[in-house]
């Protein structure tokens, strides 16, 4: 099979798994005060955190499973398990603890078995390319939530009706069954997603026995350079110190994306209408038109954060094959966290939002390409399936520290007219980032006993 194949479906995979990071298209008409949920911010985060946990928890089992179940059926099962989710919450999921369970726990649960497939078939596939081929197979998962924050919410922000700014996306004039525009969208979405995801899984087969690149040689395993030569079970891996470096690096660099992801639409309501009126106030009589138009400029903000997500994938993934693999994290974690700290002034105008969250995006994308193909490095290329679940498990804890810390700080300036709630969690973030650069920068390769 010619090993591109698997890049495509790789790609195809991934399109439908970025569901999770379209969620914020979603928080407005959920937390909307005379909507028809009224979720508070903090419960709307919650969702998105039990998505992000189960997802990461799931996939350390997807990992484990990989190669008793098989490539194609585990992938399969996954895209049913994700779709089935979002659609039994357009049926049933007129509370919040309904979408809970059917968006957090089992859509997170189908993304984790789908996700951990296209990475270890891939390096299998790519030994000789481990950091483009891990950028390019979850590439798919940032651009995904382009393609469904944008379909939903509306591709340019909206039209001008008699002086009104009208939304045109999907969430707006899309009804199905007689659901509402949200749950309308879960069903739609679940049946898109679980298509995609099964036409990917077809070419998810591993290579044969002692296959390598034409013209490929691999480093020797006594080399000290991380090359995936020496390999570490899980139970080896878990003993070293690099496992746990590694692993509260990534906690630390994706909580500033995970925060970002979930209130970057909330956030930049907030922080486009007060730089625009100088209050918050709904009695305003120019606070309604003023908040659509920053809820459009918001909306853009997303899409820009998640195209830009998924070129980061690639473009980190390229330049960590050149530079390596430590230095690439500790050069992302570093501008990661310092936008991060300037992210609430940036906020204020519409260069600024746009601008910040293109970089977030970029460097928070570079995690899904550098902490693969690192832990591939380290630890083995050979069992990278089952040992990267263990890794990535990180990144359940930051789905739930990141947007919750966000949804924290929201919820207890009730009243606020101003959006100085938003200020500590960024800033929290953004130290957590220069933090995670310090600890990369320190981490030497694992010797085997």
């Amino acid at each position: 099979m010619n090993r591109w194949l698997v890049v495509v479906g790789a790609i195809l995979i991934q399109l439908a798994l970025g569901a999770i990071y379209a969620w914020a298209v979603f928080t407005p008409n959920l937390t909307a005060a005379n909507g028809d949920y009224q979720f508070t911010a903090g419960q709307a985060a919650w969702i998105f955190s039990a998505g992000l946990f189960f997802f990461a928890l799931v996939m350390i089992w997807a990992g484990r499973k990989l190669n008793s179940i098989g490539p194609q059926k585990l992938t399969m099962f996954g895209g049913l398990i994700l779709g089935a989710g979002y659609i039994l919450a357009a049926f049933f999921g007129d509370s919040f603890i309904a979408q809970l369970i059917f968006i957090g726990v089992i859509g997170g649960s189908g993304i984790g078995l789908a996700y951990v497939v296209p990475i270890a078939v891939g390096v299998k596939w790519f030994p000789d390319k481990k950091g483009m081929l891990t950028g390019l197979a979850v590439a798919g998962f940032g651009f995904g939530a382009t393609i469904w924050v944008k379909w939903a919410g509306s591709w340019g922000g909206g039209e001008l009706v008699n002086g009104e700014l009208i939304n045109t996306g999907l969430l707006n004039n899309f009804v199905i069954f007689g659901l509402d525009g949200v749950r309308s969208v879960f069903f739609l979405y679940g049946i898109i997603f679980a298509v995609m995801v099964i036409l990917g899984s077809l070419v998810m087969k591993d290579p044969p026995a002692g296959w390598l690149p034409k013209g490929y040689t691999p480093l020797s395993k006594t080399s000290d350079s991380p090359s995936g030569m020496v390999e570490f079970d899980s139970n080896e891996m878990i003993k070293t110190p690099q496992y746990y470096m590694l692993f509260i690096t990534f906690v630390f660099s994706a909580l500033a994306g995970l925060m970002v992801i979930y209130c970057i639409k909330l956030f930049g309501i907030d922080s486009l209408t007060y730089s625009k009126l100088g209050t918050l106030d709904p009695l305003n009589p120019e606070f309604l038109s003023t908040r659509d138009w920053a809820s459009a400029i918001a909306g853009t903000a997303m899409a820009t954060y998640a195209i830009l997500n998924g070129l980061g994938r690639i473009i980190w993934g390229v330049v960590s094959d050149k530079i390596g693999r430590k230095l690439s994290i500790f050069l992302m974690c570093l501008i990661q966290g310092v936008i991060m700290l300037f992210l609430f002034k940036l906020g204020g105008t519409v260069v600024g939002l746009i601008g910040a969250a293109a970089i977030i995006g970029f460097n928070f994308g570079g995690n899904f390409a550098l902490f693969p193909a690192a832990t591939a490095d380290f630890f083995g290329n050979k069992t990278v399936g089952r040992n990267y679940g263990l890794v990535f498990f990180a990144y359940g804890i930051a789905g739930i520290v990141g947007p919750q810390i966000a949804g924290y700080f929201k919820d207890a300036a009730k009243g606020a007219t101003d959006p100085s709630a938003w200020l500590t969690p960024f800033i929290i973030a953004g130290v957590a980032c220069l933090l995670g650069a310090f600890i990369i920068i320190l981490m030497k390769s694992p010797k085997k006993a």
